[in-house]
């Protein structure tokens, strides 16, 4: 069997593994479902491929035994060579994070890609991952999307599984941290009318559980089911179950102000989910969203856990530094494709570098260099970087607010504040790309470099290359910061590294 880092949920299915079954494809395997998807499927055995939009050494690391494939679901031939042999396909690709309204054309646009060329490459069946919404009502454009992608998934020759569901709480969902930084922040909530509306949470454990099991069930095939979690509640009645959970008295009275934009926006100010996240989720939140049958759980008879189950066992893998995937793995949505440092023609507009000798050993110094950001803040100078990523956020960008999937271990590709990783060589190098709104490019580079006897440079490099006047004039603004704020951080790290 093959070998993974993660727990295995899916040891406790009432189902078999098909293992006569053909090569399985995740589309959309980078992101929070996908990634807990594809260690699943690889400990049941099956030959697994997942699709990404730019390949990475990183995905190697992360899924040794699956096979990598490159492709955009909006470029028809690259979908073409990644459903080739393929037997199942699995649909997790949503275009929210791009902004508002701007997802949907390009969500139908994908998904018709996608079907017709499963239908040219034989594909058996595709595993849809939906939202739960009543269509006979008006829908949310988010919740809209999501039924229109399923619908054109049914006008295929290709059989479809379409599982619809309502918000996921697991760490690392955006609705989870939502809901777990709003009840931590705020003493008193106004509660408007809409938050009055019934939802139906479910576990990410038993989204996966489910994916994997429709997968194993031949007569899903062709068929749409709902899948929830073990209770009905109001979105105000969830907050207070958190709040139960934390043990925090919180206050909750109506409230005169309704605008869903506005709570929407305070709401990403005070979390670590951006606006253009945020807007997409809260404006389901007028509609119930409700199991309206409940056929699989004949088809699949395993527990589903309660919403206070769900909240408790995501604060239990937070308070244990396990959180597998995050939303911010798949935000900002272009980040697969951005510059990379080693793609600039030529060396960047300008450089600052800073660095001290020391005599602290290379793995201490960078173990403190992976501890950077998130709840540990950036040691000395973190009010200035938090002063930035305010900045930042208030111009709807990504801000210091949004963390880190782990407090202690990073990997390519994970999202650091407003930085992502680029390149990581461990007791090394680890190469930072800048995804706040700046005029250019920007990238950091921590350095570990042996010298003379026991001894080792320590060094943080800033990169910039510009965007027109206004990147000129952005890198002289803040470049007499970079002394005292480079400077102090390498001290703090070297002096962090005992």
């Amino acid at each position: 069997m093959a070998t993974v880092s993660e727990s295995i949920l899916c040891d406790e299915l009432p189902t078999k593994r098909n293992l006569s079954m053909g090569r399985v494809l995740v589309a959309g395997g980078t992101g929070y479902i996908g990634g807990r998807l594809v260690p699943e499927l690889i400990a049941r055995d099956y030959r697994v491929r997942v699709m990404v939009r730019a390949e990475s050494p990183e995905h190697h690391e992360r899924w040794p035994d699956a096979e990598i494939v490159e492709a955009d679901a909006l470029d028809p031939d690259s979908v073409l060579k990644a459903l080739d042999g393929v037997d199942t396909a699995y649909y997790l690709i949503h275009s929210m994070l791009i902004g508002l309204h701007r997802f949907e054309g390009v969500d139908i646009e994908a998904a018709r890609n996608f079907r017709k060329a499963a239908e040219q490459k034989g594909v058996r069946r595709i595993i849809y991952l939906g939202g739960l919404g009543d269509t006979q009502t008006n829908l949310s454009p988010h919740l809209s999307s999501r039924a229109q992608v399923a619908r054109e998934f049914r006008k295929g020759t290709v059989p479809t599984t379409i599982l619809r569901a309502a918000i996921i709480i697991g760490s690392g969902s955006a609705s989870y941290e939502m809901i777990n930084h709003l009840v931590r922040r705020i003493p008193l909530f106004l509660v408007p009318r809409w938050a009055k509306t019934k939802c139906q949470p479910i576990g990410v454990r038993d989204v996966i559980k489910s994916l994997v099991g429709v997968l194993e069930i031949p007569e899903t095939a062709n068929r749409m089911f709902d899948i929830g979690g073990g209770d009905i509640l109001t979105y105000a009645e969830i907050l207070q179950t958190h709040a139960g959970i934390l043990g925090r008295r919180r206050i909750f009275l109506p409230s005169p102000i309704w605008s869903i934009r506005f709570y929407s926006y305070i709401t990403s100010l005070l979390t670590p989910v951006p606006a253009a996240i945020t807007w997409c989720l809260m404006e389901s939140v007028t509609h119930d969203v409700v199991c309206q049958e409940n056929e699989i759980l004949e088809l699949l008879p395993f527990r589903r856990i309660s919403c206070k189950e769900a909240l408790v066992l995501a604060l239990s893998r937070e308070d244990q530094d396990a959180v597998h995937t995050r939303w911010s793995d798949s935000y900002p949505p272009d980040y697969e494709l951005a510059i990379k440092l080693s793609e600039i023609n030529g060396a960047p507009t300008y450089t600052s570098s800073y660095s001290l000798v020391t005599d602290k050993t290379a793995e201490a110094l960078f173990r403190s260099i992976t501890h950077i950001g998130g709840k540990n803040g950036w040691f000395h100078s973190t009010i200035l970087w938090r002063i930035r990523g305010g900045m930042d956020r208030l111009l709807r960008g990504v801000g210091t607010t949004r963390g880190r999937r782990s407090a202690t271990s990073l990997r390519v590709n994970d999202v650091v504040d407003f930085w992502r990783v680029e390149k990581i060589h461990y007791h090394r190098q680890l190469l930072l790309r800048a995804e706040m709104k700046v005029p250019g490019y920007a990238w950091l580079e921590f350095r570990v470099d042996p010298i003379i006897g026991d001894k080792n440079r320590l060094s943080v490099t800033a990169y910039y290359e510009t965007k027109g006047l206004w990147g000129h004039t952005y890198w002289f603004i803040f470049l007499p910061f970079h002394h005292f704020i480079f400077n102090d951080l390498i001290r703090q790290i070297e002096r962090r590294s005992e």
